[in-house]
């Protein structure tokens, strides 16, 4: 048995917890915050209950497989309903577009709206397909230690998929621009522009169409539940407002953690807290990476949320929707290329009450709105207010009601309190972009290079970020601490 400290209580976090004590390991958790689940956090106010962060539930093979390695099913836990239709995207012509919740649908979708689209998109889903099987049994499990481990025959074979961008395809095979729309959609969850992301990654839009949008009942923190649940059943022991502040090494070996004045003895140390910020709580010339080394990354964006509560229903809404009815690439430059906040921004709505009532009072809405952001940008109060406005305003003329005066409360989160909350770089909202050259071995390590037995998991290493990747993510690095530490694999 090994004493192991985890810095952090995210997704990442938790799914190592949970395959190092599965080892017979002693486990703690030590989170900064009064809430378990970093990001996914929730927000009581009112009588309503927000999901602070993830709100999206994808690729459930991966939350089936995770829960497996325990005997377990996500059903032991919490209640799934998939979404039909999965999301509603507006467009600037006052014709929207919902995505139905099987491919069959999505196909006559298509081809309503583009003549011949529909087996153009037969035959894009079906490498689509492929390469999420690739993926998942190929590539997203590998500790990125080393691009040996890309090179099988099924990645060389598909090697020309890496150096091609998937907005390019996209944009040959279809020529309406709500459909382009809809299919870059998807590797925004990966952080970066159409543009920069590899056809490879259209595994995504396997996971949009095929394997569908699905909600817990009770929202996302009811996966942080279970896995906080389970990790208690293998004997993990957490902690909540426990800021560390100091990772303690001598002579290039980790010692421990240390909080407030208390020092914490351990053998090894996991940090899935912010990969720059754990790096601040060594000294200087234990570090592996330099401020100018992160300035030069391409991060996922920030974002401007809102936690809204309104006094009615509303109509014309789905569960999710897309507000694509401004110029999609225009905001992109305004996040990527010239970091600015955007003039007519595209936004995000949830309105998780519509599926679940118990987030929210009777014959009232929940609502949570997101503004992609460039990472570090300025702001005061006004400003957020004047941006609520004009979402709010889109809002009505989209779905055709007065809303303003039927807003009860609404409370704003920002860069600065991504910084704040989660010692986010520069206000990232979920960490380093999947950029051709922020793939696999280009991303941090998920091991130090400088401190023997300190380990990393999480947004900002492999596989990438989203919650499916950060429950991966926890499992690669527990394999391999494992590995290099307890001489036995964790199966």
């Amino acid at each position: 048995m090994q004493n192991i400290s985890i810095i952090g209580s995210g997704f990442s976090s938790l799914s190592a917890a949970c395959y190092l004590a599965k080892k017979g390991n002693n486990v703690k958790v030590y989170e900064k915050n009064d809430q378990l689940g970093g990001r996914a956090r929730i927000l009581k106010h009112s009588g309503f209950t927000f999901d602070m962060g993830p709100s999206w539930y994808w690729m459930p093979d991966v939350f089936e497989n995770f829960f497996a390695d325990f005997g377990k099913k996500p059903s032991d836990y919490y209640q799934l309903e998939r979404l039909s239709p999965a999301y509603k995207v507006f467009f600037d012509d006052y014709k929207d577009i919902e995505i139905p919740s099987n491919l069959e649908e999505i196909i006559s979708v298509f081809e309503r709206e583009e003549k011949g689209s529909g087996e153009k998109l037969k035959a894009f889903m079906a490498d689509a397909g492929y390469n999420y099987k690739v993926a998942i049994e190929k590539i997203v499990n590998k500790p990125g230690l080393s691009p040996i481990e890309l090179v099988t025959p099924e990645t060389v074979s598909k090697i020309n998929q890496f150096f091609t961008s998937i907005s390019s395809k996209i944009r040959k095979k279809f020529k309406s621009p709500k459909l382009i729309q809809i299919l870059e959609f998807p590797v925004l969850f990966l952080g970066a522009k159409p543009q920069d992301t590899p056809l490879f990654y259209n595994f995504m839009n396997y996971a949009d169409f095929v394997m569908g949008t699905w909600y817990p009942k009770g929202g996302m923190v009811k996966i942080v539940e279970a896995m906080v649940g389970l990790g208690k059943e293998l004997g993990v022991e957490y902690f909540t407002n426990a800021d560390v502040s100091k990772i303690n090494t001598e002579k290039g070996v980790v010692k421990g953690i240390t909080i407030g004045d208390e020092f914490i003895s351990s053998d090894i140390v996991l940090s899935g807290a912010d990969y720059a910020h754990t790096e601040t709580l060594l000294e200087n010339n234990m570090k592996q990476y330099s401020d100018a080394y992160w300035d030069k990354k391409v991060f996922a964006p920030s974002s401007l949320l809102f936690y809204v509560g309104f006094d009615k229903k509303l109509s014309n809404v789905r569960h999710h929707n897309l507000f694509f009815d401004k110029s999609f690439d225009k905001h992109a430059e305004e996040i990527y290329d010239r970091p600015q906040w955007p003039n007519e921004p595209l936004f995000y709505a949830s309105f998780p009450s519509i599926t679940d009532n118990s987030v929210s009072p009777e014959g009232k809405e929940c609502a949570f709105f997101l503004v992609p952001l460039a990472p570090g940008l300025k702001y005061n109060q006004d400003l957020l207010e004047s941006y609520f406005k004009v979402i709010l305003k889109r809002l009505e003329d989209q779905t055709n009601q007065e809303l303003e005066k039927h807003v009860l409360f609404k409370i704003p989160f920002c860069v600065e309190d991504f910084k704040k909350d989660y010692n986010s770089y520069k206000g990232n909202a979920y960490g380093m972009a999947n950029t051709l050259k922020q793939t696999a071995f280009l991303r941090p390590g998920i091991k130090s290079k400088k401190v023997k037995n300190l380990f990393f998991t999480g947004q900002l290493t492999v596989p990438g970020p989203g919650v499916p990747p950060a429950l991966i993510s926890g499992r690669i690095v527990s394999e391999q601490i494992s590995k290099e530490t307890l001489k036995t694999p964790v199966s």
